[in-house]
């Protein structure tokens, strides 16, 4: 394989990662933040809250219903035509639905209309989400020296978070205005504010070049004209694995949609206090998750991955806890070990491990499809915990043990996966592509 004498290329690839998923998640916990805190209240009938806050929770969640397919066409896309298109699109996609929610009308001045408009808008957030990170992965991935991927692929988890901690940030501020000025004007500020880092990010990613693996693809001919047929022919149990891993993504919407909307909205905590913990937990994964990916170029990306799942299915059931008891100290010390620290190994190994169970043919394709499935259910858990959600003081339990439940899948399916973190990354996927072959020479001579 040719391999890049710019030293300064996986560097580069990174950043273009880290700034590129910076943008596309600012904007995509932009829309989770305003669900959880204010479009119940502009978006939906004030007649029945409760059901307002599980049809705002439920247009969080719509998003990924359209991130399967997302994930088909842009996938289609990038093993077939390269890594750089789709971020490029996926990035200018992200900040037009973004902006355009910032300008729709409420409830009170369109009705049906204003709710039916965002839905729209947050569909086609749902779209360019499911190829960004597989796209950004992909790319770092294929940029970065051998015995460094687990650690370059980091960084764009890592832009995940900052586009997190700019996400609420923006809210903060806001949160000092009084109730009429928010509802009326205030919310559509952190909105507006995505076109100029989307500016940034376009102008960062189209200067990046491809990368040398799918560039050697190419001048041996071996794109293949259909990814997804030769996905499934030969990668169909990575791609469940992934699935079922992917559920690890339910601790952090239950973390960042449902706990804010359940310490605010039922135990009374104030905004700004909630906000600044989700700040400060994100602020502590900008280091723990490069620091986790370290020791998986070193380790493995299995155990760190294990650990971490298996950490935030025992530390839920504190945090969630310390919120019921409005102990804002053990809020804040369980909030940021649990998604500041634990989550973070998994968060931060994932790219790394998905990613290097294929090879450069489907890389794209199998990370998108088995992400974006198993993400939906992640995006759909602050609507399925307001459902499961009980009354009195325990009525949270529910919630922890369905979150636990899903983190514990995650770290059996991780754990069934090959170890793939001493492999070249020529022969990344070469081992499951000759089974498979092998088991469809088997059935012809049956």
């Amino acid at each position: 394989m040719t391999i890049s004498t710019d030293h300064k290329t996986p560097r580069r690839a990174a950043f273009a990662s880290w700034l590129g998923s910076a943008v596309e998640y600012y904007d995509f916990f932009v829309y989770g933040t305003a669900a959880a805190l204010i479009f119940p209240k502009i978006f939906f009938s004030a007649e029945d809250p409760q059901t307002a806050a599980i049809a705002s929770f439920a247009t969080f969640g719509v998003a990924y219903i359209m991130r399967p397919l997302g994930a088909v066409i842009l996938g289609h896309i990038g093993d077939k035509f390269g890594r750089k298109k789709v971020l490029t699109f996926t990035l200018l996609l992200m900040g037009f639905s973004t902006f355009i929610i910032g300008c729709l009308p409420t409830y009170g001045q369109a009705g049906i209309l204003a709710p039916i408009l965002l839905v729209f808008a947050r569909l086609l957030q749902g779209i360019s989400a499911a190829g960004e990170q597989a796209g950004a992965s992909s790319m770092t991935l294929e940029h970065a020296p051998e015995n460094r991927r687990a650690f370059f692929t980091s960084f764009t988890l890592s832009g995940t978070q900052a586009g997190l901690i700019l996400a609420t940030l923006v809210f903060i501020p806001l949160g000092t205005l009084d109730e009429a000025a928010l509802l009326s004007w205030g919310w559509r500020i952190p909105f507006f504010l995505s076109f100029a880092v989307v500016i940034v990010g376009f102008w960062v990613r189209r200067t990046l070049a491809e990368t040398p693996a799918f560039l050697e693809e190419t001048k041996k001919g071996d794109v293949v004209r259909l990814p997804l047929v030769s996905l499934f022919a030969n990668y169909w149990a990575d791609v469940l694995r992934i699935i079922f891993a992917a559920l690890i993504s339910v601790v952090s919407t239950i973390f960042s949609v449902f706990t804010l909307s359940y310490a605010v909205n039922t135990m009374h905590i104030d905004r700004s206090t909630m906000l600044t913990v989700l700040v400060l937990a994100n602020i502590v994964a900008l280091g723990a998750i490069p620091a986790w990916a370290i020791l998986a170029d070193r380790i493995g990306r299995k155990p760190v991955f294990i650990f971490g799942a298996i950490g935030c299915a025992l530390l839920i059931w504190p945090y969630i806890w310390a919120i019921s008891q409005n102990n804002l100290t053990l809020v804040f010390i369980l909030g940021i070990l649990l998604s500041g620290v634990v989550y973070s190994a998994s968060n931060g190994i994932w790219p790394a491990l998905y990613a290097e169970m294929f090879d450069t043919r489907v890389r794209l394709s199998g990370m998108a499809v088995g992400t974006q499935i198993g993400f939906a259910l992640g995006g759909f858990a602050p609507t399925i915990s307001a459902a499961l959600m009980g009354s009195g003081p325990m009525g949270w339990v529910p919630v922890a043990l369905f979150t636990s439940i899903t983190a514990l899948i995650a770290a059996v399916s991780a754990a069934t996966a090959t170890e793939t973190y001493k492999t070249p990354i020529d022969q990344l996927g070469k081992d499951a592509r000759r089974f498979a072959g092998s088991m469809n020479h088997a059935d012809r001579t049956v």
